[in-house]
């Protein structure tokens, strides 16, 4: 980037020409297939046009009813201007019960669990909930009115309780309809929220009596693992609830009915345990409408009755058509930015015109031209793929043959897998290395031959234990010449799924989301605490871990996993006290070896000699010797199977592949 390269024949406008083969390419959300995507989009336009023409008859046979986001806004609720209706995007801190008009953020001097009164007339008070467990016994009303069972949250806030979308929201738009729009309103809460509403002073001031709670509810947060639990409170009981609410759950039907004598209309959002990033929820039209019309002739009630089912109806296949799936991927500006090359690399100081893509021109068997400036994004990283692929390019076999060779031994032919310039390792069998890339090719590029090839070869099927006279440790005491096996542990993540395999708690499940062992709580900067892997959903192989790059998890880091932050070729394996510990004492594998001692003895029965053969077969894939035997027997009848198990899990012959 700031000069010719000091070893290898790369220049500096080179660097930059490689550069550009990715200029205009940037990565975002892509739908798998666009066709599908515009199948969906008809789909849902069509059954929420007739949800909205079904939901405005419904509206003139019913009346307008109360809307509570208007309220919410100090509106009368009914929305209707200057005439008492409630100001746009107005909002409730739930701190302090204020009127808020500005857009706040992060809310400071949170006090979570504190029922705060505000003056509105319809509005009894707000608060910030964390139910700790269920075991908080939560204040909602300025009668003394508690609810309890709500789950631990962060009690922490964003924004306020708004009429309209709160602050930084995703999107107002959800299963086809624009709340901000034609005749909407929305009830904004970010969790962590909860407010409640006077009933007897609405059914005081409109005259009604009998009254249900309608809205579409939904997650107005973004895509991904962000969720939120919704709960609806009268009068402290619990009415309903909507756990774990994300936006591709669409919008959820609400329809309650209100008891007579019902004084406290309470809602409440919860953050779902992973924080309060994203978790923008709000209820669509709310409303408080009569529960049933008294001005209503026959037919019109007969109308209504058959409306409001055939809106359900709808709205159940609206939620169960999805969008189709996405991935990450790279998405093409349509318009290439030029690159030029940066003197000493500083960004400020572009030189000369605009570079063309192209590859290596070392590599004299290649044309290294990958296009011209007017080249589109696609085709520049087409011709490099094409480029590195190209029959006569000698670099890409032999850097995938020298990777399979360091993952079945230990260490590569190249011993720097990611470095093949003068900066790297010399090969230790540079023919090898020719045969087996020339190979790779004779065999269609499949890697199953190659597997197979060098799993097969007398060369991987020695032992690694050696004579401490033998040659080789005066010749080549680091093995580079392959006189013996390298013996290699277990990677981090093989040996926590070794261990859920032999305790017989591996899930098996494939696919679909990973699972998050770790506990998230928002702040100034996201903090995450691991947990113990203790239930199915915890206990699927590693490889569905979220890998969270800022904080490791120390049990894997103890056993040499990499640091998430960075890409690392190869693995450094280490030895330490440390790992014995780790692997002794910590409560994963405390927690398996009671699983693993609960097994053997499931499947053993009593024998302790039993107990022992089967404890073997399972960690080792062999029967003890007798002496290992005779000394396991002894250790089982004195400190029982459980501390055998743990013993075998921290074994050498466990982690060690030989």
């Amino acid at each position: 980037r700031c000069h010719d390269h000091k070893l290898d024949p790369i220049s500096q406008q080179e660097y930059f020409q490689l550069q550009a083969v990715f200029a205009g390419s940037k990565r975002d959300d892509r739908v798998v297939s666009d066709a599908a995507m515009k199948q969906y989009e008809e789909t849902e336009a069509e059954l929420t046009a007739k949800l909205q023409s079904i939901d405005l008859e419904i509206g003139k046979l019913e009346g307008g009813g109360l809307d509570l986001a208007d309220m919410v806004g100090r509106g009368n609720g009914l929305g209707n201007g200057g005439l008492g209706g409630g100001t746009d995007r107005q909002g409730i801190d739930a701190r302090t019960g204020a009127i808020q008009t500005r857009e706040l953020g992060g809310l400071d001097g949170v006090v979570a669990n504190q029922f705060v009164q505000t003056n509105s007339a319809f509005v009894d008070g707000v608060f910030i909930p964390d139910g700790e467990d269920g075991t908080a016994v939560i204040t909602v009303s300025t009668t003394g009115v508690t609810v309890t069972g709500l789950p631990k949250t962060s009690a922490a806030a964003w924004d306020a309780i708004r009429n309209g979308p709160v602050a930084s929201q995703h999107s107002p738009k959800l299963g086809g309809i624009d709340f901000t729009k034609d005749g909407h309103s929305l009830l904004g809460m970010h969790a962590n929220a909860g407010i409640t509403f006077d009933l007897a002073a609405m059914r005081k001031a409109s005259h009604q009596t009998e009254m249900r709670f309608t809205a579409k509810l939904g997650y107005f947060g973004a895509s991904g693992g962000y969720r939120a639990d919704v709960w609806v409170f009268l009068d402290g009981k619990l009415i309903a609830e909507y756990p774990q609410l994300t936006r591709d759950k669409g919008l959820q039907d609400v329809d309650l009915e209100l008891l007579v004598d019902a004084r406290f209309l309470t809602l409440v959002s919860t953050d779902g345990g992973n924080g309060y990033g994203h978790d923008q929820v709000g209820f669509g039209d709310p409303k408080l409408v009569p529960a049933e019309p008294a001005t209503l002739k026959e037919e019109d009630r007969l109308r209504l009755a058959k409306l409001r089912q055939e809106r359900s109806s709808l709205q159940e296949d609206l939620s169960a058509i999805a969008p189709p799936p996405k991935f990450f991927g790279v998405v093409g500006a349509k318009e290439v930015p030029p690159v030029r090359l940066l003197v000493r690399g500083d960004s400020e100081s572009p030189e000369g015109e605009p570079l063309e893509p192209a590859a290596l021109s070392s590599l004299m068997m290649l044309d290294p031209t990958l296009g011209t400036t007017d080249t589109s994004e696609g085709e520049r990283r087409a011709a490099l793929a094409r480029w590195i692929t190209h029959p006569d390019n000698p670099l890409t076999p032999r850097v995938i043959v020298n990777r399979l060779w360091h993952w079945h031994f230990g260490q590569g032919i190249v011993n720097t897998p990611s470095d093949f310039g003068f900066g790297g390792d010399r090969p230790s069998h540079l023919e090898l290395l020719d045969w087996l890339a020339m190979q790779l090719k004779e065999q269609g590029w499949s890697l199953k031959s190659l597997h197979r090839m060098i799993l097969n070869s007398e060369t991987y099927q020695q032992q690694s234990r050696h004579d401490q006279d033998a040659a080789g440790i005066s010749l080549d005491a680091e093995n580079r010449l392959l006189w013996r096996q390298n013996p290699r542990r277990l990677e981090a993540e093989a040996i926590r799924d070794a261990v859920l395999q032999v305790s017989g708690k591996l899930n098996p499940e494939r696919g679909g989301p990973g699972f998050e062992d770790f506990t998230y709580e928002e702040a100034y900067a996201p903090i995450y605490r691991y947990i113990t892997a203790d239930e199915p959903a915890l206990w699927r192989r590693s490889i569905y871990r979220y890998i969270v790059r800022t904080t490791p998890d120390r049990f894997l880091t103890t056993l040499d996993c990499p640091d998430p932050a960075n890409l690392t070729a190869k693995r450094l394996t280490t030895t330490t006290p440390l790992q014995s510990l780790a692997l002794y004492n910590n409560d994963f594998m405390l927690r398996q070896s009671r699983y693993f001692a609960q097994r053997i003895e499931s499947e053993g029965g009593a024998s302790a000699v039993e107990q022992v053969n089967q404890a073997f077969q399972r960690c080792f894939g062999r029967l003890p010797s007798a002496k290992e035997q005779r000394l396991a027997v002894s250790f089982v009848e004195q400190d029982g199977l459980f501390a055998l198990c743990r013993s075998l899990l921290n074994s050498n012959e466990f982690v060690y592949v030989d």
